[in-house]
């Protein structure tokens, strides 16, 4: 039998004030930047809390690159748009949205958890940022791209270890816009008591 205990108007209210469960609720994927850049020590604070998510067995199994050279950033959104159009798709897009700085995650895929690793280290870099007035973008085209022959050079640039591969990517900036909340579906949630 399925059962949900719902929560008083008390606890509503309590979770409501809650910093952390504000920061979850307020976040959006950014999908328009400012060229403002992002300061270091924003930069290494939401760096370290990424790096201390929680890890399988404390392998620590994922390989975080960030670019915020304008020249490679340029060479990713080029290489990017020439891929498209080889697949026939005329219209242009930004690889990243215009974000001035783009994280890279990359997993072992000889550890059958490093994807979730990899998963937990980006949820605390999104949640960290959007605590900070930034916003991100996780990118998964952008990802596919710089596993392709066309991104060879670039990627090489990025030093990933042989054992690793790209996961995702994150576009971190000052947000140029504030998206609406998308509905969600908490019928997809069951307590099972």
């Amino acid at each position: 039998m399925l059962a949900m205990a719902l929560p008083s108007a008390a606890q509503n209210s309590e979770a409501q004030n809650n910093e952390v469960v504000k920061t979850i609720m307020a976040r959006r994927s950014v999908r328009k930047y400012k060229a403002q850049p992002v300061e270091n020590d924003k930069l290494q604070q939401i760096l370290k809390c990424g790096i201390n998510a929680p890890n399988g067995m404390y392998k620590q199994s994922w390989e975080v690159r960030v670019v915020r050279n304008p020249e490679i950033l340029a060479k990713i959104d080029k290489g990017f748009n020439a891929q498209r159009e080889k697949l026939g798709k005329k219209s242009k897009t930004r690889a990243f949205y215009g974000a001035p700085c783009l994280i890279f995650i990359a997993y072992d895929p000889n550890y059958d958890l490093s994807q979730v690793d990899c998963g937990l280290l980006g949820e605390n870099i999104i949640l960290s940022a959007q605590s900070m007035g930034l916003g991100t973008c996780c990118l998964g085209q952008v990802t596919r791209f710089m596993m392709s022959e066309d991104a060879k050079d670039i990627l090489a640039r990025l030093e990933l270890p042989d054992t690793h591969k790209i996961l995702y990517a994150i576009a971190l900036g000052y947000p140029d816009e504030t998206p609406a909340a998308k509905p969600r579906d908490m019928g997809k949630v069951k307590f099972i008591d």
